[in-house]
């Protein structure tokens, strides 16, 4: 049963409990070709004829790299108390190599101020996808340099910001960069090579790794080192069918082991490698790198939207693959063709996503036992829906109401049973560019006329506003 359902008694959440809203560079920022800023993979990725709905990129999105100041005064309007966003690496560094462009820096430094200001507290994420193109054409995350190159731009970034930014976050959601960017293909580089797929999961661990030393060198210790995984809770299609756990084992692998392993406890599932023996031998897992990744993390973020619904596959089934990651002939999933994906019953989103807060539970109670004593976070959670303004202007969103309702009230119970969540970021803060969905899905909780960008904060922003500033879901939807 869906949990959006309005609660009998007041959910209030811990005092300290961290009210916050998300979004990312490429998708807000625009200003692609100011301030020495050079391409990334998604300006490439982007502009290629067929890869986004429409031809849609983000050289202009919603103009935040101007705008900024307008976006905080509205974060400090509807009551915030944090603000994850992600550092635009080519902004920084343009080629992913050698010194910083200090006017690309001066942008965060002036962001982060800002938010202080209006006492939000900021929450970096170093990558949130936007390789440097020049780091591509020299092999992308396939490739161990790519690493250490991440390392080198961690402490670049660390140094010009860590005396005022408490929260970071290396990499958002890993599993992404490498299984859409080079296994499907359906994100940026666009490449469908399966073993360059794992080696490149391999790379982005190395990669936080790294860059997690790298910051704690130049960095306060008391700022907290995080990293944001898109871990799936994975659910057979027949809980008693033997065949159907073996699929939830390999896809649980492939979407959560391949990262939480190594990062969590220093070593792969041996499943995991049983599972991709034929596609790799993982040679490129060199002495020390498991050391190195391995290393201490203040918490840990978890982004949830959907579970994952499998069985073993059936001959007789035909159709798109439904793991609601894109449309893509080359399977994300290597080593993984014996595998179904299902649609589970229910409500659904605009993205096709069932909407389901016992998974948020699950996994946040997961994690609380995989990493006890790990503070953990919500870095995101959300929902798109096909908001316009109603003939008063006024961009009215029950049902994402409904959706953060359900789910925050899942984190409050999972706080009630033990479990150690410290904050929440609603993605996202305002409408953007949604990758290869152009600007088709709206996420936000302010509604982007996307002709004007105009910014109107939907029914959902006023409600979670009040729940921001009160620690109390409220109990009557609407604003």
């Amino acid at each position: 049963m869906l949990e959006t359902a309005q609660p009998t008694t007041p959910v209030t959440f811990p005092p300290a409990f961290l009210w916050g809203a998300a979004t990312s560079a490429y998708q807000i920022e625009g200003a692609v070709r100011e301030g020495g800023r050079t391409p990334s993979i998604w300006d490439t990725f982007s502009h290629t004829p067929g890869r986004t709905a429409g031809g849609e990129h983000g050289d202009i999105a919603v103009d935040h790299y101007h705008r900024y100041r307008e976006d905080v005064a509205l974060m400090a309007e509807l009551g915030l108390s944090a603000y994850r966003f992600s550092i635009s690496w080519p902004r920084v560094q343009p080629t992913g190599r050698g010194p910083a462009v200090q006017v690309g820096l001066d942008f965060y430094r002036r962001l982060v101020d800002e938010l202080l200001a209006h006492g939000i507290k900021p929450a970096v994420t170093l990558y949130h996808w936007d390789l440097p193109q020049e780091l591509e054409d020299a092999g992308g995350w396939p490739e161990r340099d790519t690493a250490l190159r991440f390392a080198e731009y961690a402490q670049i970034v660390g140094e010009a910001l860590g005396d005022r930014v408490e929260q970071w976050i290396t990499l958002n959601e890993p599993w992404c960069s490498a299984f859409l960017g080079y296994g499907s293909g359906v994100h940026a580089p666009g490449r469908t090579e399966p073993e360059a797929t794992l080696r490149a999961a391999h790379h982005l661990n190395l990669a936080h790794g790294l860059g997690t030393s790298a910051l704690r060198s130049v960095m306060p210790a008391r700022n907290s080192v995080a990293i944001s995984l898109n871990s799936s809770v994975v659910r057979p299609l027949s809980p008693g069918a033997p065949a159907d756990l073996a699929a939830v084992r390999k896809i649980d692998d492939l979407a959560n082991g391949v990262f939480h392993g190594p990062i969590l406890h220093g070593a792969y599932p041996e499943s995991l490698f049983a599972a991709t023996e034929p596609i790799t031998d993982w040679s490129y897992v060199l002495d020390g790198d498991l050391r190195a990744i391995n290393q201490p993390l203040d918490a840990l973020g978890l982004n949830y939207y959907t579970p994952s619904l499998v069985s073993a596959a059936d001959a007789r089934l035909t159709g798109p693959r439904a793991d609601g990651h894109g449309a893509s002939t080359h399977s994300p999933w290597p080593g993984a063709d014996d595998v179904a994906f299902h649609q589970a019953p229910g409500e659904r989103t605009e993205m096709g996503w069932s909407i389901d807060p016992t998974g948020l539970h699950e996994l946040i109670m997961r994690y609380s036992r995989e990493a006890p004593g790990l503070p953990l976070y919500i870095t995101e959670n959300g929902a798109a829906y096909d908001d316009k303004p109603d003939s008063d202007g006024r961009v009215r969103d029950p049902e994402r109401i409904a959706y953060l309702q359900g789910h925050l009230s899942a984190v409050r119970r999972a706080i009630t049973d033990g479990a150690d969540v410290r904050g929440y970021y609603l993605w996202s803060l305002m409408d953007n560019f949604e990758w290869a969905y152009g600007y088709q899905k709206r996420f936000g909780a302010v509604y982007v006329d996307y002709a004007t960008l105009a910014r109107t904060p939907k029914s959902s922003a006023r409600w979670y506003g009040r729940a921001a500033r009160t620690g109390t879901l409220p109990a009557v939807a609407g604003d």
